[in-house]
């Protein structure tokens, strides 16, 4: 297997892994898990923002898993992630290397993305 074949799977694979992951996890936050509704209560943002964090990664999720929008879709995704990271470390502190690793993950799709993309683009000019 060459090493062209390995990215494009491994990208495929964290694409899959992370928009499922990002639509169970805004599944759970719309259901109103309650440990997620008090982790919200400790952010202290109100309830309204567990439904638009949910919806935020359930939307992000899906547009992952679509070829022409998967750019957008890891951007949201990214912003999940940070805005769990401030969350963690400002009013939550508990675990917060998951959201830093997540970062990392969807930042290394972004990158892949944007140079087959910028390949693609100077193939055709």
């Amino acid at each position: 297997m060459n090493r062209e074949k390995v990215t494009k799977f491994g990208s495929m694979f964290l694409r899959y892994a992370f928009g499922a992951l990002f639509l169970l996890a805004g599944a759970m936050k719309l259901y109103g898990v309650p440990m997620l509704v008090a982790e919200f209560d400790t952010v202290g943002l109100g309830q309204w923002f567990r439904y638009f964090v949910g919806v935020w990664e359930i939307v992000g999720g899906i547009l992952i898993f679509l070829p022409t929008k998967r750019h957008f879709g890891a951007a949201l995704l990214f912003l999940a992630s940070f805005g769990a990271f401030i969350a963690q470390i400002m009013a939550i502190h508990q675990d917060w290397i998951h959201t830093v690793v997540f970062m990392v993950f969807i930042g290394i799709l972004i990158r892949q993305d944007k140079e087959r993309f910028t390949v693609i683009k100077n193939n055709i000019l």
